[in-house]
């Protein structure tokens, strides 16, 4: 198993576990917390227990319905004024396109250090985040074309933008493999 299966592996775990603890420190079962973020038991189960690797749309409604944000479940705690981040594989596909979490703060709705990478022609599609939610992008390599409702701006290496991402959004990449830094503040 590689280094990147492993930490991807150790992730989903981690994150099984901090759903299962929160959910049955806020009281809840397993019925009513898959209720209120409008999943399957079965799902849930297999979260809670580190078998199943969700969408990263599927974490989030874990998250609201929880009242945390995604980095209160991805990222590991700690009330250390300085601590080192493993970066986590949250998301891959088949074609190898990826979203590397590289560290989140440790407050609610803090922000987010996120790598993605897509492979060419490969697209994105993302749920709306909470109201007030932006991103900050930099492309770091290829060509990334960012589409938020009716609006599409294509940015080259070297290029950034500003994101409202509390409506529909994609990112895709056009004919070569497209890398970029995203920065995820949540509204408070």
């Amino acid at each position: 198993m590689s280094t990147d299966e492993n930490r991807s592996t150790a992730f989903i775990e981690r994150m099984g576990r901090e759903v299962r603890r929160r959910r049955q420190a806020g009281g809840m079962t397993v019925q009513t917390l898959a209720d209120r973020a409008g999943l399957s038991r079965r799902m849930l189960t297999q979260i809670e227990q580190g078998t199943a690797n969700p969408s990263l749309v599927t974490v989030d409604k874990i998250a609201n319905a929880l009242g945390v944000d995604f980095a209160a479940l991805a990222a590991p705690s700690s009330t250390e004024p300085l601590q080192l981040s493993e970066p986590v594989e949250v998301w891959r596909n088949d074609a190898g396109s990826r979203a590397v979490l590289h560290v989140a703060s440790a407050h609610k709705g803090g922000p987010e250090l996120w790598e993605w990478t897509l492979q060419p022609g490969d697209r994105y599609d993302a749920e709306p985040d909470p109201s007030g939610t932006e991103e900050l992008l930099l492309v770091t390599s290829g060509t990334l074309v960012l589409t938020a409702e009716d609006q599409a701006l294509t940015l080259t290496t070297g290029t950034s933008a500003r994101l409202a991402s509390d409506r529909t959004y994609s990112y895709a990449a056009r004919t070569d493999p497209t890398t970029f830094v995203r920065v995820v503040q949540l509204s408070q």
